[in-house]
């Protein structure tokens, strides 16, 4: 159950979202409205609405303006529709990328992305060309020094599919999507918090850059993210910070 460690990028990831903070409430506004669209405004029955409120709380999203959110898109969405696309393209020395958005006009959002990916220096590709690469699962991630065999055990035990110890000690549980809320629950009620919870599409592969290339990467990525009907991008590169 070896396995390279993602700490680094990790938590370079999550401090550059944390520097974006200003978007996050749009993003997350946009899923919450989606997911009480398609499965309605009941918590209890809509799971992926339970992991958009979770977001929200944890950006720090006042509850009223939550509600207000999951009470608008149960009911009247005022002539608003927002389509989800995924584009998938490929980044500095092949880097696969995938990023999904959510947006009430197609045409702009293709035409942002595609120039995006063309000025700097990625190409956006046919649709499953680099999907075969990820893994959609849940992704619990653990900071090092975390008890390995106690978190393994109760892992395995909440029904979590893998668990993946990183060369610097830290520790991925991986699940199928509909078990991840389960095993979540189940870890921080044994006293388990990770320090990234999300359903994800998980890089089976991983390419490394590093020095220019590493630069170059990041800046492909960045202005990827700042797009507006950008929800969340996903690349198998491993930057060398």
């Amino acid at each position: 159950m070896a396995g390279h460690s993602k700490w680094a990028n990790i938590q370079h990831r999550k401090g550059r979202q944390d520097e974006k903070r200003g978007k996050i409430w749009t993003r997350i506004i946009r899923e919450i409205t989606v997911a009480a669209r398609q499965g309605g405004g009941d918590v209890a029955m809509n799971p992926r609405l339970r992991l958009a409120i979770e977001k929200a709380k944890a950006a720090n999203m006042p509850a009223d303006r939550i509600k207000y959110n999951v009470d608008k898109a149960s009911g009247t969405l005022e002539g608003l529709s927002y389509e989800e696309i995924r584009y998938e393209g490929y980044g500095i020395g092949g880097a696969a990328i995938i990023v999904d958005t959510m947006t009430d006009n197609r045409v702009r959002t293709v035409a942002e992305v595609r120039h995006a990916f063309s000025k700097y220096g990625g190409n956006l590709g046919t649709e499953g060309s680099v999907a075969f690469q990820f893994k959609h699962c849940g992704q619990l991630v653990f900071a090092p020094g975390t008890d390995e065999n106690k978190l393994m055990d109760a892992a395995l035990e909440a029904g979590a599919e893998d668990v993946i110890t990183g060369d610097d000690g830290s520790i991925e549980v991986l699940t199928a999507p509909l078990e991840f809320e389960t095993v979540k629950n189940a870890l921080e009620a044994a006293g388990f918090k990770p320090e990234i919870a999300e359903v994800t599409m998980r890089a089976e592969n991983t390419i490394e850059l590093a020095g220019d290339d590493a630069a170059r990467m990041q800046k492909l990525l960045d202005v990827i993210e700042d797009l507006d009907d950008v929800q969340d991008v996903f690349h198998n590169a491993e930057l060398d910070a």
